[in-house]
């Protein structure tokens, strides 16, 4: 056994160290965004080097491409806060614009449909091993996480107050897909993240709403 593969039983569910400190990196992930953490990023790194070992060991493999589609977009959010927080300043949240909300919708749906169909042909969602109608619900599933959360990082790392509505579509269908995979703990910390995510987002859109009333009474 490689060290990918330790761990320890829970109640006779065996639990990978690498599910278990990934997911506590990406728990922490979610609470730094919510205090607008630069070190949201290099820790949502960490976390995605580590659950990616996990995902390949349990053979998700949409989920293991999910986790080095994050290290990339973690450098990206990395870099667009800490230009947004230069000089001392605080990083500025907005909502998306209708315009902005369209795309991302519009990229959601699109996206699903292509990535959905480039897992059946391929074969990388283990969905496309499991006879239909099930299969073809577990493959749309993978394909439907793959490319919302890559949605909801990309508008995290432009300070959008909706990536964390993204983010609650998101886990509606993550948490179940991930208990039926056997990542309990994954399953375990997506719950929790699904509350903290609807506190980031309330509080992000204060924040917001805050400064705009203020704007105005600075500028007379």
């Amino acid at each position: 056994m490689n060290w990918a593969q330790v761990g320890f039983e829970v109640f006779g569910t065996k639990v990978l160290w690498t599910d278990l400190i990934g997911n506590v990196a990406a728990l922490a992930t979610v609470l730094l965004a919510i205090r607008k953490s630069v070190w949201t990023w290099p820790v949502q790194l960490t976390g995605s080097v580590l659950l990616f070992v996990a995902s390949i060991g349990a053979h998700i493999t949409g989920n293991a491409l999910k986790q080095v589609m994050f290290a990339g977009l973690a450098v990206y959010g990395w870099w667009k806060w800490s230009r947004g927080t230069q000089n001392g300043q605080e990083l500025a949240v907005r909502p998306a614009t209708s315009r902005e909300r369209l795309t991302l919708v519009g990229v959601m749906v699109v996206g699903t449909i292509a990535v959905g169909v480039l897992f059946f042909v391929t074969k990388l969602s283990w969905g496309a091993l499991v006879p239909p109608p099930k299969g073809y619900l577990l493959v749309a599933a993978d394909a439907y996480i793959f490319v919302g959360s890559a949605v909801a990082t990309w508008a995290q790392g432009r300070a959008l107050v909706d990536f964390w509505l993204i983010w609650v579509a998101v886990d509606l269908v993550g948490v179940p897909l991930a208990f039926s995979s056997g990542l309990v703990v994954s399953g375990a910390v997506y719950g929790v993240f699904f509350l903290l995510v609807l506190v980031g987002f309330f509080n992000w859109l204060r924040e917001y709403r805050s400064r705009a009333v203020l704007v105005p009474k600075e500028a007379v």
